[in-house]
């Protein structure tokens, strides 16, 4: 079987360099976004009010009640703080990813696959909101602030938990918008079908497990995973025993958890892929 690099040599191309490219397509979308520098600072700034509306939510619910299925207004809004940001950094990296039904309809999906690039890669790199930024830094700000509010029993373990569960859980969140991306290519109009999971994913997950039904708990908290994004992990970081006699140590089964979806959605994606028909646009 002939070497493809001679061959191309022989050619006298070059093969490209998917980190090169992808970097140059991040760079023109950056340029892009600046040109109209007051509408991307406004965008930027109206976008990050709305993660403090959602903690805004918890606080409005601890007026009325001192404390909610017995966890405190600190473990609630660490378990919040928490789900937000790993959201909001899914979001500002692969949220585009929803766009999908779009990228068919349009043809930009077939101009992805002719191309010597992963298509995924491509179309998370072709259109990077940049707005989003000012979002995700400042529920990095909120997070921090949370942790020095919730008053906790610092150890080393708890220092390094407290810096891989936000990671963790955008990855979590990350394969969540992939998968649920992925249903477009054989349902195009999965729109509101896929939001369910990633928005509604981030609503369930901002509060505390036992709140919800047996059956919830089973299908979201537990088999979609969605309780390792801020319960498991303030429960550790509070030092605090699980109501429903989970183990101490699941909390730190968060990176596997966030392994096995990222597993998952990648093979929904190639099947997506493989399965894929072009509209013709």
């Amino acid at each position: 079987m002939a070497d493809p690099r001679r061959e191309d040599r022989r050619a006298g191309g070059h093969r490209p360099r998917p980190a090169a490219a992808y970097a140059h397509l991040v760079r023109a979308q950056a340029r892009s976004q600046g040109q109209y520098r007051a509408s991307f600072l406004l965008d930027a700034g109206l976008s990050a009010l709305l993660s403090l509306v959602e903690l805004a939510a918890v606080l409005a619910v601890f007026r009325v009640t001192p404390e909610l299925g017995g966890f405190t207004l600190r473990e609630v809004l660490l378990t919040a703080a928490l789900c937000e940001f790993g959201f909001q950094l899914a979001d500002l990296l692969v949220g585009n990813i929803e766009r999908l039904a779009i990228y068919v309809r349009t043809g930009l999906m077939d101009a992805v696959l002719v191309r010597p690039l992963s298509p995924l890669g491509q179309l998370l790199a072709t259109d990077l909101p940049f707005r989003k930024v000012g979002r995700a830094v400042q529920d990095a700000v909120v997070y921090v602030v949370v942790l020095v509010y919730a008053d906790l029993d610092w150890t080393p373990a708890r220092a390094v938990l407290a810096v891989i569960a936000p990671v963790a859980a955008a990855a979590l969140f990350a394969a969540v918008f992939i998968a649920g991306a992925s249903v477009a290519f054989w349902w195009i109009d999965s729109g509101e079908f896929a939001n369910a999971f990633t928005y509604g994913g981030r609503t369930f997950a901002q509060y505390p497990v036992p709140l919800y039904p047996s059956w919830l708990r089973g299908t979201f908290a537990y088999g979609l995973g969605f309780a390792f994004a801020g319960y498991q992990p303030m429960l550790a970081l509070c030092g605090r025993s699980d109501p429903l006699g989970t183990p101490a140590w699941l909390a730190w089964s968060m990176p596997v958890v966030a392994a096995i979806a990222w597993a998952a959605a990648i093979a929904l994606w190639r099947t997506g892929i493989r399965h894929y028909r072009s509209t013709g646009s």
